[in-house]
Order: structure tokens, then C-alpha cells, then sequence
């Protein structure tokens, strides 16, 4: 008879728990840099498994998101591929002063299906024995920025200008050479070393020196909207745990100094 008093205050207490911890649950939306897509997707999982929280992203270009934002776009975090569309976004009044950090370094490479671009980058660039030469948009994604100070460097922008085919995106300007419309472009390492990415077994990259371009120190901010949401703040925690550095490095990026 006891037994029978005791199950249902256990029943009781084990529905109340499980209530209290969805109730403490959240969902938090973030607008990320393209480059990032795969990486943060990932983060993401983890993020959900450990806390409950849920996560939704949007990818895009950087300075196409944060125009989305200055515009009163409903995202409470906002990853961009540089550092100073944060600093915009700070300044703008649409983020939190205290919030933003770096939070990867990109890294630039020089990517080819078909080229030997690994062993005779500068090579092939200067013979420019090709029709097209991808990059992202150098006026909204920061790769495509740093791709043109790379070609301005080694004197060959003027060259190779009438070869460039620019993307939206990164991913676009990846996604142009991965299906040979450019035999060869500037890319993220973090989409040829992803081994779901169609560069990892097929074609070659060269990975770009640092001291022949500005740093791609990527940075993150609350938004105003996402100032007082609990899932927000716990997410931009949770990408500086190990867990989240350990696929940050996995996918290719560098740690900020």
C-alpha cells in the first residue's frame, strides 16, 4: 500500500523537472558569416546537446547581414567574417557595447580542381592559363577584400581583373570553382578541409602567407534584441569552451592571438 502512495509523488516530481527544464530552454537566432556555415552548424549541435538551448542560423555575407541588422532584422547574435562590421553594428547602437570578441581567424587559400595551384600558386596566377578567377564580392565579404589585397601585392591585380568572377558570398565564390565554372579561386580553408566539402579529395589548394594580407580576425556581438535573451548569452560562452575551440580549429581557422 505504500508503494502505491510513494510512485505517484515520484511521477509527480519527475513530470515537474522535466517541465522546469524546458521551461528554462531557449531559442536564440544568429546571423553568421558564409564561411562559417559548416563550423558553427556543428558548434551548434553541441551547443543544443549540452544546454538545451536551440539555435537557429542565416548565412550570408557580411556586410550583407549586418545592413539586415542595422535594419532591424531579428537576430540576436550576428557572427561576421571581419572585425569591423561588429564594431559598425556597436556603434550603430543595434549591439551590445560589451559583447564583442574574435572569436576564429580565417585563413585565405588559393583552391583549384584542376590546377597545380600547391606546389606553383604564383605560377599559375601569372601564366593565368585560365578563363576565371573566383572570389567573393570584395565589397561585402572580407575574404574577397583580402583576396584583392593579396593580388594587388604580387602586382597582379591589374592582370587578373578582367578574370575575376565575383560571389555574392565566399560560398558562392567557392561554389563556382567547385562545380569548374572558375577553374580556380580564392577561398576559405575551412571549405577545403571539410571532409563533406567536394574540394577535400578533389583538386588542391595553397594556402595563402599571412604577411601578404590583412588578418581575417572574425568577430561576434549581441544584438540589442538579444541583450536580455539567457540562449544568447549562453551560446557566445560556449564558443570560447574547448569544445567548440577544438572544432573551430578542426574546420581550418586560426585561434585570435
Amino acid at each position: 500500500m505504500k508503494l502505491k502512495h510513494v510512485l505517484p509523488g515520484l511521477v509527480i516530481s519527475f513530470v515537474a523537472a522535466t517541465q522546469s527544464s524546458v521551461a528554462t530552454a531557449a531559442e536564440v537566432t544568429a546571423a553568421v558569416a558564409a564561411n562559417f556555415t559548416k563550423t558553427i552548424e556543428d558548434i551548434g549541435v553541441e551547443f543544443t546537446k549540452e544546454t538545451g538551448h536551440t539555435i537557429r542560423f542565416s548565412f550570408g555575407p557580411t556586410g550583407k547581414l549586418y545592413a539586415q541588422i542595422k535594419n532591424g532584422a531579428p537576430f540576436d547574435l550576428f557572427f561576421a567574417a571581419d572585425d569591423k562590421a561588429p564594431q559598425r553594428a556597436i556603434d550603430d547602437g543595434v549591439a551590445v557595447k560589451d559583447s564583442k570578441f574574435v572569436y576564429a581567424q580565417g585563413v585565405l587559400v588559393l583552391y583549384s580542381p584542376t590546377l597545380p595551384v600547391a606546389n606553383e600558386a604564383l605560377s599559375v596566377l601569372k601564366k593565368a592559363n585560365f578563363r576565371h578567377l573566383s572570389i567573393a564580392n570584395p565589397k561585402t565579404a572580407p575574404y574577397g577584400a583580402q583576396a584583392e589585397v593579396f593580388l594587388t601585392k604580387m602586382g597582379l591585380y591589374d592582370s587578373l581583373k578582367p578574370k575575376l568572377v565575383n560571389g555574392e558570398s565566399i560560398a558562392h565564390a567557392f561554389q563556382y570553382v567547385a562545380t569548374k565554372n572558375a577553374e580556380i579561386g580564392f577561398v576559405a580553408k575551412s571549405q577545403v578541409v571539410d571532409p563533406s566539402s567536394p574540394a577535400y579529395k578533389n583538386g588542391q589548394y595553397w594556402e595563402v602567407p599571412q604577411a601578404d594580407y590583412h588578418p581575417i580576425n572574425q568577430a561576434a556581438v549581441i544584438t540589442q534584441k538579444g541583450e536580455n535573451n539567457p540562449a544568447a548569452k549562453a551560446f557566445m560562452q560556449y564558443m570560447k569552451s574547448p569544445k567548440a575551440i577544438e572544432i573551430i580549429q578542426r574546420y581550418g581557422y586560426n585561434l585570435p592571438n
